[in-house]
């Protein structure tokens, strides 16, 4: 496929055919994706391939109580786990929350999981002392996940950057013998979609581009 084609219909797939993900092409999809940039071209990325029921099933139910608060908090206008903005929900409003099947059931029922997880130890976290969430360590797994899923669309297959089991981390330590300095960054599921998105709905460059400062005029497409 061109790029550009790959780029603009690579969209979250949560629903899949019952067809296998062949060994052959998830080879050649991490053969490919493993070109993606890393701080220091350290590599500190490792992929779990995940087929067994069981242990999709337990991932599913590690994604059960954070799915939960998702829901209830976007059931009352907010916006889900949200850093600046704490909840106004209490306790006992998430937890009589129901959970949509479509936060959990992806990793039932998709061919395979594939767990992307960041050695910590190589990884350069820059913004580790300041007064929040850190977010720079991404830099160097997140392209990496999003090249599988950029090949991935390239073989006519699909999935999403998940991370509901995120929350309950000690418990996919336990279950995928992770040691402690190994942190999971994204669940993928992957498989063919039941169906195939070609127009997806985004922000036109305007609305998030500006020059020179945060509130500076908006970047136009040029005449």
């Amino acid at each position: 496929m061109d790029l550009y084609d790959v780029m603009r219909t690579a969209f979250s797939a949560r629903e899949f055919t019952s067809d296998p993900v062949e060994d052959a092409t998830l080879y050649r999809i991490l053969e490919n994706a493993r070109f993606a940039p890393s701080g220091g071209n350290r590599q500190g990325w490792r992929v779990i391939i995940i087929r067994d029921p069981a242990t999709k099933s337990a991932i599913a139910e590690a994604a059960i109580p954070a799915a939960r608060r998702y829901a209830a908090q976007v059931a009352a206008g907010e916006n889900p786990w949200n850093t600046v903005v704490p909840t106004k929900l209490t306790p006992e409003q998430i937890a009589a929350t129901p959970v949509p099947p479509l936060l959990t059931e992806p990793y039932r029922n998709a061919p395979v999981l594939l767990a992307v997880c960041v050695d910590l130890s190589v990884v350069a976290s820059i913004d580790q002392e300041l007064p929040r969430v850190g977010i720079a360590s991404g830099a160097s797994i997140y392209p990496f996940a999003w090249n599988i899923l950029l090949a991935a669309r390239n073989e006519g297959l699909g999935g999403t950057l998940t991370t509901m089991p995120i929350a309950r981390e000690p418990d996919l330590q336990a279950l995928l013998h992770l040691p402690p300095h190994v942190a999971v960054a994204t669940i993928i599921t992957l498989g063919r979609p039941a169906r195939q998105l070609t127009r997806l709905r985004r922000k036109p460059v305007e609305a998030f581009a500006t020059l020179e400062r945060y509130d500076g005029p908006p970047f136009t497409r040029p005449a």
